[in-house]
């Protein structure tokens, strides 16, 4: 059989790499927030309500007793039983949903208003309150609340790990945010001061800070100041106030306690030996200068060199020094 030719075959063309990495019709992602803030719901006072529901209860306790005039009627013959029935009836249907608009606030919390799912407003009024039928709240306090972090171990600005701790004071300033911009207002604001902790601490040298630099030891309260700043704007979008936020524990982390706290003591004896020698130099001066100048005693240089090597010897020894008297000359 006659074969045909074999026709050769073109090698692919190589797809370049961005056109695999980068397609052109990638969906761009956007953060979705909920974008809400507090308003007033419309409701009324104690005063009010009290009078609504004084009302309400006359309406109730007259559309019952049509019904119980129409069941008697109705028992005995006469008209009009349906229609008092019916209206009576019509009339506790009307009435039994509007119990629903009364709801009682205390003092430190609010009630946070839904229509169908719609937020509506936010009641502050304290007490008995007439709110909108149909309407369900949602309580939500706005007292001052506090809580502390865990001891949290991260490396300071210098690289050493230290265990540091938080206390965070908060309360709910934007009840809509705070219920429908997260999931749950209270974990979050645990999981912010914690992350933001980490943050603050890591720019910080836990002690001796250099120029323009705030230690974590030796500068509490301005690193206080600007933990309690970056929390706040952290939690701002779930409508919580950060009222103070204060150090509550830090140290060094145990593995290098005991060598931080050598470097601690070495330092504090140098300082020491410092302010001794240089209070021990003060004095040798001021007695060369008494003796010279009242004309006691005449010396060289040698003598001299000798007398402040003794005096600085007996003024900077550690253990108590014994005197020696000289009963000879000096020269001799």
């Amino acid at each position: 059989m006659p074969t045909s030719p074999v026709q050769p075959i073109d090698s692919p063309t190589p797809v370049p790499t961005d056109a695999l990495e980068q397609p052109t019709d990638a969906p761009e992602h956007s953060s979705s927030r909920v974008d809400i803030t507090e308003k007033p719901a419309l409701a009324a006072g104690s005063g009010p309500a009290f009078l609504a529901l004084l009302l309400i209860l006359a309406f109730t306790a007259a559309s019952t007793a049509l019904i119980v005039l129409g069941l008697v009627a109705a028992g005995s013959g006469r008209p009009g039983a349906v229609l008092r029935i019916v209206a009576g009836s019509v009339g506790l249907l009307i009435a039994l949903p509007l119990f629903g608009s009364f709801t009682i606030v205390v003092p430190g919390e609010t009630s946070v208003r839904q229509f169908l799912g719609r937020y509506i407003g936010t009641v502050r009024h304290t007490g008995l309150v007439l709110v909108p039928p149909l309407t369900t709240g949602k309580r939500v306090s706005i007292k001052v609340h506090n809580f502390e972090t865990n001891e949290l171990k991260v490396n300071d600005l210098d690289g050493n790990p230290v265990n540091i701790a938080a206390i965070v004071v908060w309360q709910v300033a934007d009840t809509a945010r705070a219920v429908f911009a997260v999931e749950a207002y209270e974990e979050f604001i645990k999981a912010q001061a914690e992350s933001a902790l980490r943050h603050v601490a890591t720019t910080h040298p836990y002690d001796e800070p250099g120029p323009g630099e705030t230690s974590l030891r030796g500068g509490t309260d301005v690193v206080s100041a600007e933990l309690a700043a970056e929390v706040a704007a952290r939690v701002a979008l779930a409508g919580l106030e950060i009222v103070e936020v204060r150090i509550s524990s830090l140290a060094y982390a145990p593995e290098i306690a005991q060598a931080m706290l050598q470097r601690q003591q070495a330092g504090a004896v140098i300082a020491a030996r410092e302010q001794i020698v240089e209070g021990a130099v003060t004095m040798v001066d001021q007695a060369l200068k008494r003796l010279e100048a009242d004309d006691i005693v005449t010396m060289d240089e040698e003598r001299r060199a000798q007398m402040v090597s003794n005096l600085l010897v007996v003024l900077c020894s550690d253990q108590r020094t014994q005197p020696v008297v000289n009963t000879g000359s000096l020269y001799a």
